[in-house]
């Protein structure tokens, strides 16, 4: 059940001891004044269609609470404590008054990130953009006006993709497949009973010993990492056929250990399939026994050559961002460039003048419909080079630069708001860490532009005054003179 609060409060609302304040210049004050919050709050009230049971908690605690951690990196348990001991924190999360109580517990967190879908955060982030070019629209709305005819396409589109990491071990075969073998001889532990005999042999001091006989060296080399794996992968089939035996009789397995079972039987398949055949590849690998949909992506950058966590692609329009597309499956990220440009069109209600991507995106395909509808795709033509080329180089080196913003995007995502490194352990959260840093970046675009038009008017008002001045001066000595 929800329950719509009174209204949003005001910085004068809030509630302080011994007579204080808030400061207005604060960044949280600033930050609070972004988001529509009447807005959200309507879109987040249709997630509890029950009438019955406890009231859920505000939405404007909920978001400002993941906010909070994705913009500091806070655990779980560090957000509600430094919420308790920050006015400003209290503030921006919609409490009425300063209380020295926590807010919440730790473990409703889980629940936030599990509420605010990515979907539900991709229409908050189009709520903070409208409200962001609204509000310079209406700083700008004294300039002068174009009453001609809008062109057919207009404005500039940047494209780039990029991986999001998970916060995983990374998977060497050999650990992998020893994790597994615990796990299962930890089932086989549970499933025993004495007084059904002797507990079924499973090698376990033995296996960790050939375990350890290869991850304590500094060097291994190809051969004893292929036996390592045989052995590990002889002690998995025999835990595998003593699981399955106590199964057929009266035991039961917990429904997490039901699903760790299928991930190990699809791990023990895949190592099998590479150590028959040799090879280091196969479809849909598995990397983590915690995370199984994680998936190995190669970027092929300088820091390393693959990366394991969700692929994105990310679209930076007038200085704000867009999350196009997510999936922890690799996937060429070319195939998603005409659906950006049409998500732009329907933003925008026409197609973007230019668009500025990497040279992966100019293929044949995206090249024909690009030049069907009268945009130019940034980049270097496909072929051979011509004896005589007739590219500008003037115009191919101003896209280079600006099609920089977006990889500075992405740097302060991944340097500031946590894109760096998703820490969440469920797939539905690791998304909704993803979207959270986006909406991150639009806020800090937002707050920039909130600066810039504040500037403005100071300097106006500023110029006003000293016109007036001159103004004033220039009477009194006329006025000095005829007298």
């Amino acid at each position: 059940m929800y329950k719509f609060l009174d209204k949003q409060i005001g910085i004068f609302d809030f509630g302080m001891p011994l007579g204080l304040s808030l400061n207005p210049d604060n960044r949280w004050v600033k930050k609070a004044d972004i988001i529509p919050w009447d807005e959200i709050e309507l879109r987040y009230a249709k997630l509890f269609k029950g009438h019955n049971g406890n009231v859920a908690k505000p939405l404007r605690l909920a978001l400002g609470a993941l906010i909070i951690q994705t913009e500091y990196q806070y655990s779980d348990v560090e957000v509600p404590l430094q919420i308790q001991e920050n006015p400003y924190l209290q503030y921006f999360c919609g409490l009425p008054e300063y209380q020295n109580i926590l807010p919440f517990d730790s473990s409703l967190m889980v629940y936030f990130r599990r509420r605010l879908t990515p979907e539900i955060l991709a229409e908050i982030n189009e709520m903070v953009i409208a409200k962001s070019q609204a509000r310079q629209e209406k700083s700008l709305k004294d300039d002068s006006e174009d009453t001609g005819e809008p062109p057919k396409n207009s404005g500039t589109l940047i494209v780039d993709s990029t991986c999001a990491p998970q916060d995983i071990r990374y998977p060497q075969d050999t650990s992998l497949l020893n994790e597994a073998r615990e796990n299962l001889e930890g089932m086989i532990d549970d499933m025993h009973d004495p007084s059904d005999g002797e507990k079924p042999r499973t090698y376990r001091e033995k296996a960790r010993r050939d375990h350890l006989s290869i991850a304590k060296k500094r060097n291994k080399s190809a051969k004893m990492i292929r036996k390592g794996v045989r052995k590990q992968l002889q002690y998995i089939r025999r835990d595998l056929n003593h699981v399955d035996s106590l199964l057929q009789g009266d035991k039961q397995l917990t429904d997490w250990q039901k699903e760790r079972l299928e991930t190990i039987k699809v791990l023990y398949e895949q190592q099998k399939y590479m150590y028959d055949n040799r090879t280091h590849q196969v479809e849909n690998r598995i990397v983590s026994l915690g995370q199984p949909w994680v998936r190995p992506i190669v970027r092929g950058k300088a820091k390393s050559k693959c990366e394991f966590g969700a692929k994105l692609d990310i679209s930076v329009a007038d200085g704000f961002t867009r999350l196009e597309h997510t999936s922890f499956d690799a996937y060429n990220e070319s195939a998603n460039l005409q659906d950006i440009i049409e998500g732009y069109r329907q933003r925008e209600g026409h197609y973007p003048e230019r668009v500025l991507a990497d040279q992966i995106y100019r293929n044949r395909e995206n090249l024909r419909y690009c030049k069907a509808r009268g945009i130019r795709l940034s980049g270097k033509p496909l072929g051979r080079p011509k004896r005589e080329p007739d590219i500008d180089k003037r115009q191919e080196h101003c896209d280079q630069v600006e099609r920089i913003e977006v990889e500075r995007k992405i740097s302060q995502a991944k340097g500031s708001y946590g894109l760096g490194l998703i820490r969440a352990k469920l797939k539905e959260t690791s998304l909704t860490a993803v979207s959270l840093s986006v909406l991150l970046l639009n806020m800090a675009q937002a707050g920039k532009l909130l600066t810039g038009a504040l500037k403005k008017h100071f300097f106006c008002v500023m110029s006003v005054a000293r016109f007036g001045r001159i103004a004033l001066s220039i009477i009194g000595i006329l006025l000095s003179a005829l007298t």
